[in-house]
């Protein structure tokens, strides 16, 4: 038998509630040539029903509460509460809290469990009432009690990148951090516990990208004008170490229409659709040999209509610059962009002349601003460097089989 206490790894089962079923035989028999009747009275050739014949006393069922054990203390506010019973399918469980509440969970029937909806509160005392099928004039309950543990001091916050109704482009993967390093041997548990919920139903996974952050992305880009809400259940979850979760958290977001930017060096364009159809097709410059913009999937990380372009700390005052940019949007943490450079606009469409960049012209560049999301993917192909993965949110970059390796769900 597996224990709830503080210490040691937890499993969570997924629970099934199974609603109990009534099936109505027809009451035919074959050669049965006795005629019955469907208006309240009993079958002449039985003696179910008859005057003077009682009818069979239901069985009384032994119920228990096995897990957490009685005045258990320190009990993980996580535990699922575990019980007995010869009849499970007309057996009831009430969880309450020290002021009587009643606790929302589920209850799977099969394996005589019942797990609460949200974590239970921190050193906080329950009781727990599980109720049998009952003979007549004979009562079947039992009640338990235990405490859950104290808040521990050593709790880790869980964040996310995006937040409620935002519109976001369907390259746009889901990003949650944590505020300390997940142990390897607990990922499988966090990610057990964070769920995604698209409309309409898609196909994807979790990745972790680092011991601090896991992505989700779905198997192809997110449908157009999906809605998509994710959980992330890990208040009171034992992360590694004497660490919690710190508390829940939920997300409700859009995806907005369809827009992908294909750019390919050959020709030095930018191929732009939006909901399958090339809406413009943009002349562009990439980085020079010494600077080569990198080839690959990445997504529009920010967007910043008036910037600067600085790198005179980074490359010195030789080959460093100090520039002013219009409609920038970031590609790579290295720094890569789409951004308007009006100096170069005699070049582009013909040769590569930029520091890693896409430039396009003044008057494109504030059109493509003005029309993208951030998540909008744009695949750069045939330079001279490869993109590589983790410069920017390269889930995209992946893969669906390769893509899958990152999680700890096998």
């Amino acid at each position: 038998m597996k224990t709830w206490g503080v210490k040691g790894k937890w499993r969570v089962a997924v629970i099934t509630l199974v609603a109990g079923s009534v099936l109505l035989s027809s009451g035919c028999g074959d050669g049965d040539k006795k005629s019955s009747s469907w208006q309240g009275g009993a079958d002449p050739g039985s003696s179910a029903g008859a005057p003077g014949t009682p009818s069979p006393e239901p069985t009384l069922s032994t119920v228990a509460v096995t897990e957490p054990a009685a005045d258990a203390k320190d009990v993980a506010a996580i535990s699922p509460i575990k019980y007995s019973s010869e009849d499970p399918e007309n057996t009831t469980v009430k969880v309450t809290d020290s002021k009587g509440a009643e606790i929302k969970g589920t209850i799977d029937k099969d394996q005589k469990t019942f797990t609460p909806a949200k974590a239970l509160a921190w050193g906080t005392k329950y009781t727990v009432t599980v109720t049998g099928a009952e003979a007549e004039g004979k009562g079947n309950t039992v009640t338990s009690t235990f405490t859950t543990m104290s808040k521990p001091a050593k709790l880790i916050r869980v964040s996310s990148f995006l937040g409620d109704n935002q519109v976001v482009g369907v390259g746009m993967p889901l990003i949650v951090k944590f505020g300390r390093s997940i142990p390897e041997s607990y990922r499988d548990d966090v990610e057990r516990r964070m769920t995604v919920t698209a409309t309409p139903a898609q196909e994807g996974t979790w990745h972790w990208t680092s011991p601090t952050e896991v992505h989700y992305r779905p198997k192809v880009y997110w449908k157009a004008q999906s809605k998509v809400f994710y959980k992330i259940a890990l208040a009171g979850v034992p992360l590694g170490n004497g660490y919690y979760g710190r508390s829940d958290l939920t997300v409700d977001l859009k995806i907005g229409r369809s827009f992908i930017m294909t750019v390919s060096n050959k020709t030095k364009q930018m191929s732009v659709k939006q909901d399958g159809k090339v809406i413009k097709t943009i002349p562009v410059s990439l980085g020079k040999k010494t600077t080569p913009s990198s080839s690959g999937t990445m997504v529009v990380i920010e967007k910043k209509k008036h910037t600067i372009f600085d790198t005179m700390d980074e490359l010195g005052p030789k080959d460093g610059y100090r520039t002013e940019i219009d409609f920038a949007q970031r590609l790579t943490w290295s720094g890569q962009f789409i951004h308007a450079a009006p100096w170069s606009e005699g070049k582009q469409g013909r040769t590569n002349v930029s520091h890693g960049c896409v430039n396009v012209s003044e008057t494109l560049g504030a059109w493509l601003f003005g029309k993208t999301l951030m998540g909008d993917p744009i695949t750069v192909s045939g330079t001279e460097e490869k993109l590589k993965n983790g410069n920017g949110w390269t889930d995209w970059n992946m893969s669906w089989e390769q893509y899958k390796k990152g999680s700890y769900l096998k």
